[in-house]
């Protein structure tokens, strides 16, 4: 079974799914899955080298303590599905256009899953810049890809373009908020599911019975 994930690295919602989709599945052994992830900016118009944290802050949400009610919720979810935000620790807001080109080029190495799962605990737990160049060609090499070429065809802006097309193609197809996922090219489940949600379209899907939407 085919399941696509429309999602954003900055995205602790897409985190959180990532956990909540691993569940499911992993209650459903006898059905093989093909897991991919597709590309949404969530800040689309952020400067290539991202935002100073504490001004993304201010822009977005109107300062520090409106972000801090809203992240206290999230890490309350995030840490049911073991999974340690540390909001705090960041200290810088990417741009993702870098990310999502490695992402696309890891699917094609047969790492994107892992790489996905990488660059979500860099920026959500280690703080790091996922926006950087380096850090992504590090991430990548640990991941078994060459390091030294992905820096090198980022620095290109190489498939920078398909990534922006890919992500307008998600929102003309009516995707406004991720994660997303998208079942067989057919059926698609907005927001960060649980598990029992999930495992109820994955039985619907797999038995032919699946609406449009669930």
């Amino acid at each position: 079974m085919q399941i696509e994930i429309v999602s954003d690295v900055i995205c602790p919602w897409c985190f959180i799914g990532k956990r909540r989709l691993e569940k499911a599945l992993a209650q459903r052994p006898d059905i093989p899955f093909e897991i991919g992830w597709r590309p949404f900016q969530l800040n689309p118009d952020m400067p290539r080298d991202g935002a100073d944290r504490k001004s993304y802050l201010e822009t977005k949400f109107g300062g520090p303590e409106r972000a801090q009610q809203i992240y206290a919720r999230i890490s309350a979810e995030g840490a049911k599905e073991g999974i340690p935000f540390d909001f705090n620790g960041i200290r810088r807001t990417p741009n993702t256009l870098a990310a999502h080109t490695v992402l696309r080029w890891a699917l094609g190495a047969g790492v994107q899953n892992e790489l996905k799962e990488r660059l979500f605990n860099l920026y959500f737990i280690e703080g790091q810049d996922i926006g950087d160049h380096q850090v992504l060609a590090d991430a990548a090499a640990a991941e078994g890809m060459d390091g030294a070429l992905v820096k090198s065809l980022l620095d290109e802006d190489r498939d920078a373009d398909v990534i922006q097309q890919e992500d307008m193609m998600a929102r003309q197809l009516g995707v406004t908020g991720v994660p997303f996922f998208i079942f067989e090219r057919k059926y698609g489940v907005p927001g960060a599911q649980e598990p029992d949600v999930l495992l109820q379209v994955i039985d619907q899907v797999a038995g032919g019975t699946a609406g449009d939407e669930a």
